[in-house]
């Protein structure tokens, strides 16, 4: 390892470094800003806003991670678990959205402030922790889908871009050596679009204006038990996340004290969520995706991501080229989308491998049901649940709400080991 932990390169070797880790960084946040302010909002302003908002956001948590929490050379970015609970619970409005994502973000702290972390990791068995990652890929799917087709003139040719681009991007990981293959999504992002465009009439592009009567925080506070409960399952999802990512970290670089930075990981990304929740953004969580570059480039110095964190924060003061990453075409960032939710879907699929969660039927059962229930439930059509009352419906629309419950109780209950 060229640079340890605790190392502190030169001030040229930490420029090129950082210069790194943003471009590793920048397209997960991105991707995430697009899709949930066009969810949100029509007006260009207005998406803008909540980009740049979002951009400031995971700067700063990346920055409290590195020197208050985990402590950790690990990419910080919106979750896309939040994502999940956010599509599932749009019809709930925007107040109660974003005061759930608080609310779940201060049980997150809680949970991690009282040390009972090791309780609830003794819930999650191989088994469950597989099919949550799984649940999570499949009902974003038809997020992806409305991405792909959404307005789309030429459905077809929409649908047929996405599908290629992904398999394009899958090939690009394979190709490129290294430190490259990070860099996967970026050159997706931009050489995608810029093939689109190549492709199709150049649109006209709206004229951009600050977004009016926009302020930084919630207009108000709105708390509606469903969306908070159907949040403090998708909570659940993101602990686990946060964990995996700072153990897998913190055993790969041989860390001093594991325990205590996972407790301060989790606390910080749970306060972190807490304040993006205020602001009206999705929370963020720590990815995983740092091993690789750190293996490739013998750079594991924490202190390498501040120069990352500090210009997406810088970035986020410059609204006209927050306006640039806007106007990506949705069959790009439908692509994209489906690019990473394909690696979340492999690696629950490694981890059930791994584990035999699906040796017997029993532990194949607690798999395949729950996934499935899932998926019913992702796709129904909103009129389903329209009957459903106000307090349940969040619960009842959300197909991963739905599946994480069937899979905890095949798990603990029906299939329990005696």
């Amino acid at each position: 390892m060229k640079y340890g932990l605790n190392d502190r390169p030169g001030w040229a070797a930490m420029a090129l470094y950082g210069l790194q880790w943003a471009v590793v960084s920048l397209p997960n946040v991105v991707i995430m800003g697009v899709v949930v302010g066009r969810l949100h909002f029509t007006e260009v302003g207005d998406q803008v806003f909540y980009l740049q908002k979002l951009l400031g956001v995971s700067a700063l948590a990346a920055l409290a991670q590195i020197f208050l929490g985990h402590r950790l050379p690990l990419v910080v970015g919106p979750a896309a678990i939040l994502l999940v609970g956010l599509t599932a619970s749009l019809s709930s409005g925007l107040p109660a959205l974003y005061t759930s994502i608080m609310i779940g973000g201060a049980a997150v702290a809680l949970v991690a402030g009282l040390g009972l972390l090791g309780r609830l990791r003794a819930l999650f068995t191989p088994r469950i922790v597989s099919v949550i990652l799984l649940l999570i890929a499949a009902t974003l799917t038809p997020t992806i889908l409305n991405l792909a087709l959404g307005g789309a003139e030429r459905p077809a040719f929409h649908l047929a871009f996405t599908l290629g681009l992904a398999i394009l991007m899958a090939v690009i990981n394979q190709v490129l050596p290294g430190v490259w293959k990070s860099l996967t999504l970026l050159f997706g992002l931009a050489g995608g679009g810029l093939v689109y465009y190549l492709l199709t009439p150049l649109p006209d592009f709206p004229d951009f204006a600050p977004a009016a009567h926009q302020s930084l925080g919630l207009p108000a506070l709105d708390f509606q038990a469903g969306t908070a409960v159907a949040f403090l399952f998708c909570m659940l999802a993101l602990i686990i996340n946060e964990l995996g990512s700072i153990e897998s970290i913190g055993q790969m670089l041989r860390a001093d004290d594991l325990p205590g930075r996972v407790r301060r990981g989790v606390l910080t990304g749970g306060l972190a969520n807490m304040a993006a929740g205020a602001v009206g953004v999705l929370g963020p969580v720590s990815y995983s995706l740092s091993a690789g570059v750190i293996a490739a480039t013998g750079c594991a110095a924490r202190l390498t991501l501040a120069p990352a964190g500090l210009g997406l924060l810088a970035c986020a003061f410059f609204p006209e080229a927050v306006y640039v990453f806007s106007r990506i075409p949705g069959a790009v960032m439908a692509a994209l989308l489906l690019y990473l939710m394909a690696g979340q879907l492999a690696s629950g699929l490694m981890m059930l491998t791994a584990s035999r969660g699906a040796a017997h039927f029993a532990g194949a059962l607690t798999v395949g049901l729950p996934l499935m229930m899932g998926l019913l439930v992702a796709f129904a059509p909103a009129a389903v649940f329209a009957e459903a009352p106000p307090y349940i419906r969040p619960l009842a629309a959300n197909g991963f709400v739905v599946g994480t419950a069937a899979v905890l109780f095949l798990e603990h209950v029906l299939f329990r080991k005696k």
